[in-house]
């Protein structure tokens, strides 16, 4: 590995950040540092806690315009969006916080003459963090504010791509007074993060990615015994019934489907559409996404802004390459797109009709601005095809019958189901996946069991 860190920007191919990898004298030093600040930290009261992360956030929130100007530079979303990113890490950050106190607090036994018993759900100690950059900040709150709450120390280690939101947390916590040790960033290359996964200091590990990082993660924690949290892939799909409110079905998947160029984890990347309405659902899709504006997310005017990487969009275009030579029609002429060019990451949205399961782009995940859309005939049909995938991270459906939704919801093998909803993270609802998807829990009071531990305390009161 090179011992520097550097950022390409997928706005201009220039290098946006430049930063040294902690060596091993950085590391063991933030091990230490982390051990013993736990063992301060754990003894805080929820109280100060949570005063000490609220302030934290509201420093992020003061700096959230030139945080947008850096998730821009940083990996190419438009900048009229990016700083919808802080708003969403206030509000999930501060949901953690407000539903911590009764999350974490003693579970008690039922009661029994002579004994005290109750369940305490103590701090594990150090929680090592792995953030992506797709959503730099939305994917590490999920686990920094409530592992902190919790009593929790954290070392987090993002993304190469996006290692100043790692230098925004730090500078945040520092901000409002939290105590040395405490949260920790450290920019590390594949092999100092395997180390410290391995490391007996570290207590849990979170890990937001890809499947073969997933796959990393639990290889190298293997024999360790610990929590592992893995938020992985995902091939999210809809289904919209002939009773589906069209428009409004169109207008939110074709956001679901092209937001962030597709490079969403819970992003629409499949669509089946009842026979009854299909060619009406096709020429409102296929027309609301070819009014997106494909340029440079520094300009306002912009909505589709280019993929994280060039190789990354040459992968979309080769997905959608082999489906059209299969007998897949693209509806999109990406000619249309003055800015879509090969061999860089400025990538045209892409609709694609005749397509079928033994096509890659309808099985695997594309995670760019690309959808399949297939017609059914039925609830059955369409409850087949959804779960017919390795992921199961979100799946929605488009109607106008409650029961029906509900109904088919049960049948979908999912950890998110939606009606009339996609692409959306409730801060009260668990976050989680089946299958390659992931394993274990984020947000909601449920968030907080994978960060503590449970401690029995049963105390014989009368002798």
């Amino acid at each position: 590995m090179t011992s520097a860190l550097k950022t390409i920007s997928p706005v201009d191919g220039s290098i946006y950040v430049e930063r040294s990898f902690a060596d091993e004298t950085d590391i063991a030093s933030a091990l230490t540092q982390a051990v013993r600040a736990a063992e301060v930290w754990r003894e805080v009261s929820i109280e100060e806690r949570a005063a000490l992360c609220g302030r934290a956030i509201d420093a992020m929130v003061a700096e959230k315009d030139p945080i947008a100007k850096e998730i821009t530079w940083q990996m190419g979303r438009p900048i009229r969006y990016a700083a919808g990113e802080v708003n969403g890490l206030e509000e999930r950050a501060r949901h953690m916080i407000a539903v911590a106190p009764d999350a974490i607090r003693d579970t008690q036994a039922e009661q029994k003459n002579g004994f005290t018993r109750f369940i305490r759900h103590q701090a594990l100690g150090v929680v090592f963090v792995i953030a992506p950059w797709n959503y730099p900040f939305l994917t590490s709150v999920n686990t920094i504010i409530p592992a902190l709450m919790a009593g929790n120390t954290v070392i987090l280690k993002h993304s190469g791509q996006t290692p100043l939101a790692a230098e925004r947390y730090a500078e945040a916590f520092a901000a409002a007074g939290l105590p040395t040790g405490v949260f920790q960033f450290l920019h590390l290359d594949h092999a100092a993060t395997e180390r410290i996964i391995k490391d007996a200091q570290v207590n849990f590990v979170a890990f937001t990615g890809s499947v073969p990082g997933g796959e990393m993660v639990e290889a190298a924690a293997a024999g360790r015994f610990i929590g592992v949290g893995l938020e992985l892939g995902g091939k999210d799909p809809a289904y919209v019934r002939a009773d589906a409110d069209i428009a409004y079905a169109v207008e939110n998947l074709v956001d679901g489907a092209f937001f962030n160029s597709g490079q969403s984890c819970c992003g629409i990347e499949r669509i089946y559409v009842d026979g009854a309405v299909y060619d009406d659902f096709i020429d409102g899709f296929t027309d609301l996404a070819g009014q997106y504006v494909l340029g440079n997310p520094t300009d306002p005017e912009t909505t589709l802004g280019p993929m994280v990487r060039a190789g990354a969009a040459d992968f979309v275009r080769a997905q959608i390459g082999a489906a059209v030579k299969s007998g897949a029609k693209a509806l999109i002429d990406p000619g249309t797109f003055p800015a879509d060019a090969p061999g860089t990451p400025y990538m045209a949205p892409q609709v694609l009709i005749n397509v079928n399961h033994e096509m890659a782009v309808m099985t695997e995940e594309s995670f760019g601005p690309v959808v399949g859309i297939m017609k059914v005939t039925s609830d059955d049909q369409a409850v087949e095809l959804m779960n017919n995938s390795r992921f199961g991270l979100t799946a929605s459906v488009w109607t106008t019958d409650d029961g029906a939704a509900l109904g088919i919801g049960d049948r979908i093998a999912t950890g998110t189901w939606f009606q009339n909803r996609c692409d959306y993270l409730d801060p009260a609802l668990a976050w989680t996946g089946v299958k390659q998807s992931g394993r274990g829990c984020t947000l909601s009071a449920m968030g907080y069991d994978s960060l503590t531990r449970p401690k029995s305390f049963h105390l014989k009161t009368k002798i």
